[in-house]
């Protein structure tokens, strides 16, 4: 099935279903999982450059500086050429982190080539207005566990990733505003019945998560007797059997049978849910969390431009360029959602 690009109009593949997408995505999954940052080309563009929900009006928030009170609350929407801003339109290009493993949001079509998705539809619109041009991107695929790091080091200007806005991670990059939500839920075997949500049913279990993911950080808090851990997490001899460097590689083990459930965020899981119809999501969501996009702690600026940017991919209500590629993605797995959420701003 095919469906039309909110941004250009041209056909596209909406779905991968069955174990040819989930055969596809899991080749892709162990080439990333195998290398800390993978440089990907969009259209045969191989240049690199220098390193460098709910309806409703925006809302300010005073939010201390010493204080992380809320922290889906970022900087008001700008315009201004700092460092950060400067160094992509001099380079022409804006490298950008993403995935090329969760369908829906980030993926590689194996027809096409083209990486597509939710957020990939987003890093376009970013790239659009700094640049001009929605394909002056360079994607690069970042695990998980990188994501962090890939900033930090220069490797990207922005993750647009499924990356949750908190506390935690503030301390070591900037957010814009949210432009998802999302929460954690259980993912396991359509089959399994012994198995209805994140509660007492888990326990003995073998959970599968991310490295670095609020997945994993849920279980650290509650666990209900399940298995989570490998023996040598954070070391040179980590087994990546329980906690693994990509998502994906999570689907992989539970349909190889090596683990009984999957802890993520349901936006992930609803895509894995449509590649592979033998596992669905159990139970409810038991968190709430939003995604924003990354960049270096301290780009202002270029927080500042993504929220500008924000601020027109909602608009228009129901053919919101947000909207848009809600449908073209997520409105399948993810029904009943009528608008992006509202964004939030500092005083």
């Amino acid at each position: 099935m095919t469906a039309k690009d909110p941004r250009t109009g041209r056909g596209r593949t909406r779905r991968l279903r069955g174990w040819g997408g989930v055969t596809a995505m899991a080749a892709a999954c162990a080439v990333t999982a195998s290398l800390t940052l993978l440089p990907l080309s969009h259209r045969g563009d191989d240049v690199f450059g220098p390193r460098g929900t709910g309806p409703g009006a925006a809302h300010a928030v005073q939010a201390r500086a010493d204080a992380c009170t809320d922290p889906e609350a970022s900087l008001r929407p700008g315009e201004v050429d700092g460092d950060a801003v400067r160094k992509i339109k001099e380079r022409g290009k804006l490298i950008a982190g993403v995935d090329q493993n969760s369908f829906q949001w980030g993926f590689r079509n194996p027809e096409s080539g083209d990486l597509e998705g939710f957020d990939i539809d987003l890093v376009r619109a970013i790239a659009e207005d700094i640049l001009g041009d929605g394909d002056k991107v360079v994607f690069r695929a970042v695990p998980t566990n990188q994501r962090i790091a890939a900033l930090e080091n220069d490797k990207v200007d922005v993750v647009v990733r499924t990356m949750t806005i908190n506390c935690a991670r503030l301390k070591q990059v900037s957010f814009s505003t949210a432009y998802f939500q999302a929460g954690q839920q259980v993912l396991a075997a359509k089959e399994d019945h012994s198995i209805t949500g994140f509660n007492s049913t888990l326990a003995g279990k073998r959970i599968c998560t991310a490295e670095g993911s609020t997945a994993y950080e849920a279980l650290e808090k509650e666990s209900f007797g399940s298995v989570f851990e490998d023996e040598h997490d954070g070391t040179a001899a980590d087994e990546d059997r329980l906690t693994v460097p990509n998502q994906l590689d999570c689907l992989v083990r539970l349909q190889l049978g090596e683990v009984d459930a999957v802890v993520t965020d349901n936006a992930l899981a609803a895509g894995q849910a449509a590649q592979d119809p033998a596992v669905e999501l159990k139970g409810a969501p038991f968190t709430t969390e939003y995604y924003g996009v990354a960049t270096k702690k301290g780009a202002d600026d270029l927080v500042a431009r993504v929220n500008k940017v924000l601020v027109g991919y909602r608009a228009g209500g129901a053919d919101s360029l947000w909207m848009r590629s809600y449908r073209a993605w997520l409105e399948d797995g993810l029904p009943g959602i009528k608008a992006p959420p509202a964004p939030k701003y500092r005083d």
